[in-house]
């Protein structure tokens, strides 16, 4: 009889929340031998891996090592990395770029390079290891991935569907320790909230980029998983480290298109628009240096100069070098109007990436049983204080596979009966314009008050109105019933109050978090770490 309840529970699917790198990645290796169902909130092409430009970690060449890597991620993550999760990565990134080879994914060939590919630069790297696809790398590994996915007979994509809760042992009122069961899922075009049992749910959702005002990341990028997570009652982690990208494309049809890395590793100059270089009078790197340096230096010319952008001049890289390197680039510029074989590019920081989120290790776990997460939702100590260029790509892939693995090893005893999602007491909203004004009024608060300067009266002035935020939010999620803006807002408040808080328990600026107050980094720090209090409501 136990047998058979375990092979009962064994043939539940694994329901992974995300169509991103991190996702498909977990996905086709279990699918290998369990059922496995990928939930995407909107089309499956619309991930932020699709958008990822630069490339993916690959320590390949004769003039690389681990050890070059590990100091690179150590530099850039400022202090915080943990060394033991950066060089588990780095141990694994060849294997990784073979996995993704083995595919089929186009990435830029050199006949004389390592596995016959070509190598980049990016800033904070000593070396070339960034394995790319011209410069739409996460859209080559995207779209390779998808097509193994949708092929797969062990699995099923659920397009427009949205996670809107875990179900754990609180909703069974079972007197337990806390375990994960499934997920409430809302299926966006029926508008009903289905019951999904699973042997096992993952986290794959991305960062929380639309929290911000302007920023370089999909609509999709709204915190799903990290604030679940955060009401199942696991900890997050290093939620202050947002890392915003210094060179967005500045043009007023086109707000949330990125300039990659890979140009100022190519050698590309950023200049003050009369012409002016800038980045040696902050960092002896100039270009070249981390993403947190390069971003704060663009902020404080700005502001300094009184200008709405920067310039990001290439053309010195010459006509053919930047059509064959750069040509999503080159063409989504030229559409606009902008050359940039002969104008320099206008740009501007953007929120870009979520360096924390929940707290996991090597193998996806979180702190609740059944519930792993791999990916931006997670913080693993990789990233630290601020994450180095191309980082992301590879810990998807090697800790998607390492969760895979753990998932098939550790199938859980039983499952019991799972309530169906309550809405007799909601009714249907009457008006939308609540949620448009509370999602421009947070996104708004967010990029005046937490950017990339803070001060404490700003952080304590935007917690007060993300409080008042959420008694609407709250009294409306209560009262109506769900849709995907509902839930995001709701994701995006939960977020918004982690990053808040995470930042003013830090009373020193490293990497990514900069305070006007607190201008010194402390000759010793440590990972900022929230812990639910168990009174919350989920």
């Amino acid at each position: 009889m136990a047998s058979s309840r375990a092979e009962a529970v064994s043939s539940l699917p694994v329901v992974i929340v995300g169509a991103g790198l991190a996702g498909l990645t977990v996905a086709l290796h279990i699918a290998q031998t369990r059922p496995v169902v990928v939930l995407a909130k909107r089309n499956l092409d619309e991930a932020a891996t699709a958008w990822a430009q630069g490339g993916i970690v690959g320590v390949l060449g004769t003039d690389d090592s681990i050890d070059s890597h590990v100091r690179d991620t150590q530099d850039a993550g400022a202090g915080l990395v943990d060394e033991h999760t950066a060089r588990f990565i780095a141990q694994h990134s060849a294997q990784a770029i073979e996995w993704l080879v083995e595919r089929g994914v186009p990435f830029s060939p050199d006949p004389e390079g390592p596995l016959g590919l070509h190598l980049t630069r990016e800033g904070g790297h000593a070396v070339r290891r960034i394995a790319h696809a011209a410069d739409a790398t996460g859209k080559a590994i995207h779209d390779v991935l998808l097509a193994e996915v949708k092929r797969h007979p062990n699995i099923r994509m659920l397009e427009r569907w949205m996670a809107v809760d875990l179900i754990t042992s609180r909703h069974l009122k079972r007197d337990e320790l806390p375990r994960c069961y499934g997920i409430y899922a809302l299926d966006i075009d029926r508008q009903r909230v289905e019951t999904l049992a699973a042997s096992a749910v993952v986290m794959a959702t991305g960062g929380a980029g639309k929290v911000y005002r302007y920023t370089t990341n999909p609509d999709t990028s709204t915190g799903d998983g990290i604030a679940m997570a955060w009401r199942a009652g696991c900890r997050v982690g290093n939620m202050e480290f947002i890392q915003f990208h210094p060179t967005c494309l500045y043009h007023p049809q086109e707000r949330s298109f990125l300039i990659t890395e890979a140009l100022r590793g190519e050698g590309g100059h950023l200049l003050l628009p009369d012409g002016t270089r800038f980045m040696q009078a902050h960092d002896p790197r100039g270009e070249l240096a981390p993403r947190d340096i390069v971003a704060r230096a663009i902020d404080f010319e700005m502001k300094k100069h009184g200008v709405d952008y920067v310039l990001l001049d290439a053309t010195h890289l010459g006509a053919a070098f930047l059509k064959e390197h750069f040509p999503t680039i080159y063409a989504r510029c030229l559409k606009l109007g902008i050359d940039i074989t002969t104008q320099p590019i206008p740009v501007v920081p953007a929120a870009h990436y979520t360096c924390g989120g929940v707290v996991s290790d090597l193998h996806g776990r979180s702190d609740l049983p059944g519930l792993y997460a791999v990916g931006e939702t997670t913080y693993t100590g990789l990233h630290g204080a601020n994450r180095l260029a191309s980082n992301s790509l590879l810990e998807c892939v090697v800790l998607g596979k390492t969760c895979a693995d753990h998932i098939l090893e550790h199938a859980p005893s039983e499952q019991p009966e799972l309530p169906d999602w309550d809405e007799s007491q909601v009714e249907n909203a009457d008006e939308q314009v609540v949620i448009a004004h509370n999602w421009d009024e947070l996104r708004l608060l967010m990029w005046n008050y937490v950017g990339i300067v803070r001060t404490t009266k700003r952080l304590e002035r935007a917690l007060h109105r993300i409080d008042l935020l959420r008694s609407e939010i709250d009294d409306y999620y209560a009262n109506f019933r769900v849709t995907r803006d509902l839930l995001e807002l709701r994701n995006l408040v939960d977020c918004a109050e982690l990053i808040v808080r995470s930042a003013l328990m830090r009373h020193e600026s490293r990497g990514l978090h900069f305070s006007r107050d607190f201008p010194r980094t402390l000759p010793v720090s440590f990972p900022t770490i929230l812990v639910r209090p168990a009174t919350s409501k989920a």
